[in-house]
């Protein structure tokens, strides 16, 4: 009996010792996640959020204004959330290697504080590396206070390497709450009845 009972302890602590393990490989690969998706974005060149010093490098090399090409800028934005965004012009003409800014305008509509964040997408995806921002809202975070307006820039060139056949690009942004950022609200206070 005790031979039995020394048998089943054994099997219970090779169980545990494989559950601590998968445990900590779970956790592991968690946190590996985060690298591992930046790096994916990287190289894909999808949501880019923070700011590369390389891109004011490569402006700095490239002072080149193609005037032979003129590209259509087409602006688009979404909200998802309590407010309005969309950019202040519909669309503007560029020469690749030329600086340009357009404005984009948010409006809180809600009587709260909120963060949010703004994520950027191209079309075509092709002319995704070529389009350099050198400021954008979409770098950090954006705060905004009950019933809020504020208009933020978008300061960027497209870059002459732009294949030749590439003449229109869309560029979205979609604006969405952050989980779990927003201010709390303030509480009434509570009356009680006599």
């Amino acid at each position: 009996m005790a031979t039995e009972q020394n048998e089943r302890l054994a099997r219970n602590r090779k169980m545990l010792v494989k559950l601590i393990v998968i445990a900590v490989g779970m956790l592991g690969f968690g946190y590996a996640l985060v690298p591992v998706y930046r790096q994916m974005c990287e190289v894909l060149g999808i949501n880019n959020l923070s700011r590369q010093e390389g891109n004011f490098v490569e402006y700095d090399k490239n002072s080149q204004v193609d005037k032979t090409r003129t590209i259509t800028v087409e602006l688009d934005g979404n909200a998802q959330g309590p407010w309005r965004f969309r950019p202040t012009t519909r669309s503007i003409k560029v020469h690749p290697g030329e600086l340009a800014t357009v404005m984009y305008e948010v409006v809180n509509t809600q009587a709260r504080t909120v963060q949010a964040q703004a994520i950027p997408s191209y079309a075509p995806q092709s002319a995704t590396p070529h389009f350099k921002k050198v400021e954008c809202f979409c770098f950090k975070q954006q705060t905004l206070k009950a019933n809020e307006a504020r208009q933020m820039p978008v300061v960027f060139f497209i870059d002459p390497k732009l294949p030749r056949e590439i003449s229109t690009i869309t560029l979205s942004y979609t604006f969405f709450e952050i989980a779990g950022a927003q201010a709390a609200a303030p509480q009434a206070a509570a009356t009680k009845v006599k």
